[in-house]
């Protein structure tokens, strides 16, 4: 018997506030090759894939807390069981938008909310995203729809999944704080508390790797630049071979003590040289997420051209 050649396929569990994209994110994903279920209950999931039942094709599911068997620790807890028992990639989608422009998607819409079908739409933004705070911090795909048009938007779906079809390998590069442990999904883990620390300058500590200041401070180390040097040879030596592996995404993480101010300041200096260099690249600092975020912290950049045509 002919074993089954998985390299191409994967499990996506798609879930974020309502109003945010989730179906949108669902029809791009079923029109880049994905078999799509969308609201599936979470205790079926198990009957639909499992070690005697792997998937033969890329496999998109919509998760929404309109279920009523929906809840965080559910949703998590079946995302670690299929990561432990199944043999190829399982990624959590998490399709963000801010409170403001969700506010006004259902003001346009004149739908209610599903989690505050008598309060003001407001409310239930607020109590969904507070029930789903444990399911983003722990998404492997983080994609914010708040300032993204439609094609934009599906341009950055294609970005992540489309190595499925042949699109191409998105390499996403990653900013964490040791203190609340690795997070999942990553490829590669590289170390930056060696650098010297902002935090002890008090007129930098209210800053972030984002400002200039932390960076001109960060990037004086005199040990920074064949930090850098050693890291870009590294990854330049793998991405090629990563691509060729068909790996759909490949993810670098930058960490440092409190994943505000080294690690964002690497992490942001490194996606620049690699899309320099001709890959597209997704920018997420997970610790100023946590802490609110920033207009800047989760974005793509680069061409792409890297990728195989």
């Amino acid at each position: 018997m002919t074993q089954q050649d998985t390299s191409s396929v994967r499990i996506v569990l798609i879930t974020g506030p309502s109003g945010a994209g989730r179906s949108s994110a669902i029809n791009v994903l079923e029109d880049l090759g994905f078999e799509t279920i969308d609201n599936i209950p979470l205790s079926l999931v198990p009957r639909l894939v499992g070690p005697d039942m792997p998937p033969a094709r890329p496999l998109a599911l919509g998760v929404d807390v309109r279920n009523r068997e929906f809840s965080a620790d559910g949703l998590l807890e079946l995302y670690g069981t299929l990561s432990a028992q199944l043999s190829v990639p399982v990624d959590i989608l998490y399709v963000d938008c801010s409170d403001d422009v969700l506010v006004r998607r259902y003001s346009e819409t004149r739908r209610r909310h599903p989690m505050a079908p008598d309060e003001t739409p407001m409310d239930g933004v607020i109590r969904e995203k507070a029930l789903l705070t444990d399911v983003r911090s722990r998404a492997d795909i983080l994609i914010d729809t708040s300032e993204l048009t439609i094609h934009d938007f599906r341009a950055e779906m294609e970005g992540w999944f489309g190595a499925v079809t042949g699109q191409g390998t998105a390499v996403s590069v990653q900013s964490f704080s040791y203190k609340r442990g690795l997070p999942q999904g990553l490829d590669v883990v590289i170390d930056c508390r060696f650098l010297n620390n902002p935090h002890w300058q008090a007129e930098l500590r209210p800053f972030t790797g984002l400002d200039p200041e932390v960076v001109d401070y960060v990037t004086r180390d005199p040990r920074y630049e064949a930090f850098v040097d050693k890291v870009m040879s590294l990854l330049l030596l793998m991405l090629p071979a990563v691509v060729a592996e068909g790996k759909a995404h490949f993810a670098i993480g930058f960490g440092c003590t409190g994943g505000r101010h080294r690690s964002v300041a690497v992490t942001e200096n490194v996606a620049a040289a690699l899309a320099q260099e001709g890959w597209r690249v997704s920018i997420r600092h997970r610790e100023l997420e946590r802490q609110g975020g920033s207009p800047v912290s989760d974005r793509s950049i680069g061409t792409g051209r890297k990728d195989p045509e």
